[in-house]
């Protein structure tokens, strides 16, 4: 009996069926690079298309002018911007505190011709021409406001950080005639709150300012 030899892997002349060939690759690298002529770098985006869509998200923006403890100011600010961040990082008056940024602590009040508000949840965009007043437009050079002059004498306040909107708000309570008694005071400025306790002491520094009026 003759025995058959075999190529285990087949003939050594032949390649297996699933190896790219040299014509196959040549072909195949071809193609891809006639495709990157022909549709641009893959991923790449041109820069008229980038700048057209960096346009497209950058946020609307406006011109406010408004006058700020009696100074004329006007900016170009996002529409989205509070008049707590105008103030403070626009105007650089950093007196008006940021505190819960939700109108609910009264740390921003500011005056806004001459109506107290919380500026954390104002518009800066809706005040052009509006009269502001913060804490640092009070003082008339080293003479200080009545009211800050009964916070002094008073003792009306410890840590301080709620002390700029508890004037505002104080002023803003006098000037409104809500200072009939100690309970009314104390219900026209709930809106700001005080974390030390000093409430018994803002109420008869905001008394005694109202008596002095």
């Amino acid at each position: 009996m003759t025995a058959e030899l075999s190529e285990p892997y087949g003939s050594p002349l032949e390649e297996p069926a699933s190896a790219p060939t040299r014509r196959t690759f040549i072909a195949a690298t071809t193609a891809a690079g006639g495709a990157v002529v022909a549709g641009g770098l893959v991923g790449v985006t041109p820069p008229a298309a980038a700048a057209e869509a960096a346009a497209a998200e950058s946020p609307p923006s406006s011109r406010v002018a408004l006058t700020v403890n009696g100074v004329r100011h006007t900016a170009v600010i996002d529409n989205r911007t509070s008049l707590l961040d105008l103030l403070r990082e626009q105007l650089g008056l950093p007196g008006t505190k940021k505190g819960c940024n939700a109108g609910a602590c009264g740390a921003c009040t500011v005056l806004v011709d001459g109506r107290r508000v919380n500026a954390c949840l104002t518009l800066a965009v809706r005040l052009e021409d509006a009269e502001v007043t913060t804490i640092e437009g009070l003082a008339d050079g080293d003479e200080l406001h009545p009211l800050q002059r009964a916070f002094v004498e008073q003792d009306a306040f410890q840590c301080g950080f709620c002390t700029p909107g508890q004037i505002m708000s104080g002023i803003g309570c006098i000037e409104e005639g809500h200072t009939g008694s100690h309970e009314e005071i104390r219900e026209w400025m709930s809106g700001n709150i005080c974390r030390c306790g000093c409430y018994v002491k803002i109420v008869r520094a905001v008394e005694q300012t109202a008596g002095g009026k």
